[in-house]
């Protein structure tokens, strides 16, 4: 295990070189048409928050999403509310991706709770009386500033990064491009990954850069890391790097809350369509060959009701 942790985190310092040179932006190419839309009568609400310093949004890097699933029948607004029990009011499904608590990812700010504790008692309150969540967390220092609400259903974050040499994505060779697949039986069995039809049916899909979690007993991980995966909590002022296996850990949890339901991801961009770096890498739902494009709309089904619990 000595090897692959030193590989890990010799990729990890990689990461955290290129994190502020490497521009992430919109892919302007990607096709967010949906043939047949899953709503054409009623459009249920989705809640897209834009007011906790969110690395995405719903006219930024997540436009993508938000288009897609525009098509797809959901009426999207972004969230520029604090969270209570009044802003949450007429939202089915609320999409928190990368909060910070701070607008500078860079900043050592960053990692503070994005979130009062009064938003976290409002949003487990309103899941709780038959909400949906749709929270994401990816890498430092994104776990610290979600913690918070987390916790708030029992979600444990690792706050680091994660990576698997054994599961990694052969294209890009990074070890925390991770693979879910049939193949490595990594992909859960869930009405997410198995869609209304066979048509909807998730094979292949790419996490690119993220942490790991713990989900509450009753929850499904559809997205499951291997025994061979590794967290890194890089090396900070004053602290050491740490690193732990994150064996019976996952990047995608889907559970029931109450009356509401609740789906929590570890890596963001494996549901945007991003363009990175001076040679424009395509990672996310532009990546060919993967179905997170798919991904991306069966969450949605299975928190807007469409797919049932289990």
């Amino acid at each position: 295990m000595k090897a692959p942790n030193q590989r890990l985190a010799t990729a990890v310092v990689l990461i955290l070189a290129v994190a502020g040179l490497a521009q992430q932006v919109a892919d302007p190419d990607f096709d967010p048409k949906v043939a047949n839309p899953a709503y054409t009568k009623k459009h249920p609400k989705v809640f897209l928050d834009e007011a906790h310093n969110n690395f995405h949004t719903a006219s930024g890097r997540y436009k993508p999403f938000a288009d897609l699933i525009s098509n797809d029948g959901y009426q999207v607004i972004p969230n520029k509310q604090k969270f209570s029990k009044a802003a949450l009011k007429g939202c089915d499904v609320l999409v928190v991706s990368n909060a910070l608590g701070a607008v500078a990812m860079g900043s050592p700010e960053a990692s503070n709770s994005a979130f009062t504790e009064e938003e976290c008692d409002a949003v487990r309150d309103w899941v709780r009386s038959g909400g949906n969540l749709l929270l994401i967390a990816d890498h430092a220092p994104m776990g610290a500033a979600n913690e918070k609400l987390g916790m708030r259903f029992g979600v444990e974050m690792s706050k680091g990064y994660t990576g698997d040499p054994a599961n990694r994505d052969e294209e890009t060779g990074s070890d925390t491009f991770l693979k879910y697949n049939r193949e490595n039986k990594l992909l859960g069995d869930h009405p997410i990954t198995r869609g209304r039809n066979a048509g909807e049916t998730i094979s292949r899909v790419i996490a690119f850069t993220g942490q790991s979690l713990k989900g509450p007993k009753d929850s499904v991980a559809f997205m499951k890391l291997a025994d061979t995966a590794v967290n890194v909590i890089p090396e900070r002022p004053g602290s050491a790097e740490q690193q732990s296996s994150a064996a019976g850990q996952a990047q995608g949890i889907a559970f029931k809350f109450g009356k509401g339901r609740a789906v929590v991801l570890a890596e963001a961009g494996m549901l945007s369509a991003q363009l990175a770096g001076p040679r424009k890498m395509k990672f996310g739902m532009n990546r060919p060959g993967i179905d997170n494009r798919q991904l991306a709309l069966n969450i949605m089904h299975w928190l807007s009701g469409l797919l049932k619990v289990a």
